[in-house]
């Protein structure tokens, strides 16, 4: 390193660590320690029957069970204790969206309880990475993922789901899941 020594250099003789090669030996050089070690964890995995029967589950036929708290599967657009839907288009989820899989438009409220509601709301249900960003974004709770993982479509235009969608699936699993339910104020 020329010039560590020289005068107005914060560098000096101590500050440098050396450290050498290791020798290896001929049949360390030859990689077979690694392979075969990485051999025997596949075949301990392979043959470890127990572990494996634990965890393999005959899909379709039964189903894993799901922690139906935390699993983030389709969305759902909640409905308020009036049968509305509880968005109210401040658009923090559609800005939060990492994906950019959502888009709200908005228009003045016919109720007087708040200011806006969503005229259009839409997901792109394949486009969506299943972050949880929207609904931890959204401030009156109003859109969720559900524990529906049955996801099936014909064609791209079916997995985008709009607003009457979203609320069809709050309806199919309000039970499984319910809502928390905070109260719309201060829009």
């Amino acid at each position: 390193m020329p010039g560590y020594n020289m005068p107005g250099s914060d560098w000096k003789q101590t500050d440098v660590v050396v450290v050498d090669q290791p020798e290896l030996t001929l049949f360390e050089r030859s990689y077979l320690p690694q392979v075969l070690g990485g051999m025997g964890t596949t075949l301990r995995h392979m043959f470890n029957v127990a572990k494996r029967s634990k965890n393999v589950v005959q899909y379709p036929e039964k189903k894993r069970e799901l922690r139906k708290e935390i699993y983030r599967g389709v969305h759902r657009l909640n409905r308020d204790d009036q049968g509305r839907v509880a968005c109210v288009a401040c658009f923090m989820c559609e800005t939060a969206c990492p994906a950019h899989c959502i888009h709200i438009e908005g228009a003045e409220a016919p109720w007087e309880d708040r200011e806006k509601y969503p005229i259009k709301f839409d997901i792109d249900e394949l486009r969506c990475i299943y972050c949880g960003m929207c609904e931890e974004a959204c401030p009156v709770d109003a859109i969720e993922l559900t524990p529906e993982y049955q996801l099936v479509g014909q064609s791209r235009q079916e997995m985008i789901f709009d607003k009457e969608k979203l609320l069809m699936v709050f309806d199919r699993t309000k039970d499984d899941k319910p809502r928390k339910n905070p109260r719309i104020t201060g829009y």
